[in-house]
């Protein structure tokens, strides 16, 4: 995703470039984007000014405008991320864009939330000139660890001729139809191969032909419908960030678990800790707001499997409450010592105020097919300052 982005503001600037315009170099960017938009700004050469959100985690259209016009003879582009990181649908999306465009700049829609658009809106609709696409959040290909990824890049007609090319490739549209020509752009390849990780499109386009244009609708529709049910099950016991004006979220949903920090001290990460007892790998944690996490279902689970994560985390609700009410000790509790290996629950000395079963078990469905974690909480913080490895050198195992 952050190569397209940054592809995507390569072809921007070559754009301003070749209309003579290569002052344009601001870019505004919302304080809610991905951290990956105004690193990908940077390293484009880009000036970043960062506008406002509102109170509901909406994009502040007064801001906009107002930077807009302030930086107006050297605006480059907005990047704006639809609908937002917040999981709310910019009811605006379409003046914001036009604002930009009004001002002389480009409008940079970052794709990662297209799971929420496909088969209902699209780039082209709210007025985007050039988006990424995370193949692996909408399109079907291996995420993470799982990789190689994709960020592929599409562009409205205006832009088609400024699209990277490649350093070796200096031929024409008409010679080489498949090819991509450098001569107007001068934007060398993006990628270390002519074009990415061209074999992992081949996932997106069968998924894609697969489905169809009904399915792939259908695809974005069970998405949205998934968190909002998601939604309605969690806020009666969690506090929920950000809603669209009808009460709903977009294919995603934040939940707010920083007051259990006063009250309890249980923060963020002990409920990610906690979830992987249950089976689960926790979803978006801290981001875009520190102290929650973000839930974001997709279309593919049905809706036991959605019950059974709603489940587990009503249960950790109930377990927080029982802190809260000194049923169970602030610091030595199932949440704090989360996640529970093997074997620390077989081991023949168990110093804790908790029950083992409370440690595996939380749950009846865990112990049918339980996924028991290789390790138990490690230091983040000690990692994270602590970058060269310590370790014994290797002559240390010979004897």
């Amino acid at each position: 995703g952050a190569q397209g982005e940054y592809a995507g503001l390569l072809t921007i600037r070559a754009y301003h470039l070749a209309r003579g315009d290569a002052h344009r170099n601001v870019v505004l960017i919302p304080i809610s984007a991905h951290g990956t938009n105004p690193a990908s700004a940077v390293l484009a050469g880009m000036k970043v000014v960062v506008v406002k959100s509102d109170s509901e985690g909406h994009v502040d259209v007064a801001d906009l405008k107002a930077k807009a016009e302030q930086y107006k003879d050297t605006l480059s582009s907005l990047m704006v991320t639809y609908p937002s990181t917040h999981g709310v649908f910019e009811e605006s999306i379409i003046d914001i864009c036009q604002t930009i465009h009004d001002n002389g700049g480009l409008v940079y829609m970052d794709g990662a939330n297209m799971n929420a658009q496909v088969g209902l809106t699209s780039p082209g609709m709210i007025g985007a000139d050039v988006c990424h696409l995370n193949l692996h959040k909408t399109f079907a290909i291996p995420h993470g660890g799982g990789g190689p990824g994709m960020g592929p890049i599409c562009v409205n007609d205006k832009l088609k001729p400024f699209l990277p090319g490649h350093v070796f490739n200096t031929a024409t549209e008409q010679q080489a139809p498949f090819s991509i020509s450098r001569e107007s752009s001068n934007i060398n390849a993006v990628s270390a191969a002519p074009f990415g990780s061209a074999s992992i499109l081949l996932i997106s386009y069968a998924y894609i032909k697969m489905l169809g244009a009904d399915g792939m609708k259908l695809s974005t529709e069970y998405a949205i419908l998934n968190a909002n049910y998601m939604k309605a099950r969690l806020e009666k016991f969690y506090k929920i960030l950000y809603l669209g004006k009808n009460g709903t979220c977009a294919h995603e949903f934040i939940v707010d678990l920083r007051p259990f920090k006063i009250s309890s001290g249980v923060e963020a990460e002990d409920v990610a800790k906690r979830l992987i007892d249950y089976g689960f790998h926790a979803p978006t944690m801290s981001f875009p707001v520190p102290g929650t996490i973000m839930i974001e279902p997709t279309e593919s689970e049905d809706k036991a499997e959605l019950d059974r994560f709603c489940d587990a985390l009503i249960s950790i609700y109930e377990e927080i409450k029982d802190i809260e009410a000194g049923k169970i000790d602030k610091t030595d509790n199932p949440l704090k010592n989360a996640p529970h290996t093997q074997k620390v629950i077989c081991s023949d000395e168990w110093e804790h105020p908790y029950t083992r079963k409370q440690a595996a078990f939380p749950l009846a469905y865990v112990a049918k097919n339980k996924f028991w974690p290789s390790v138990s909480r490690v230091n983040n913080t000690y990692g994270d300052r602590n970058l060269i490895c310590s370790c014994e050198p290797t002559e240390a195992y010979l004897s």
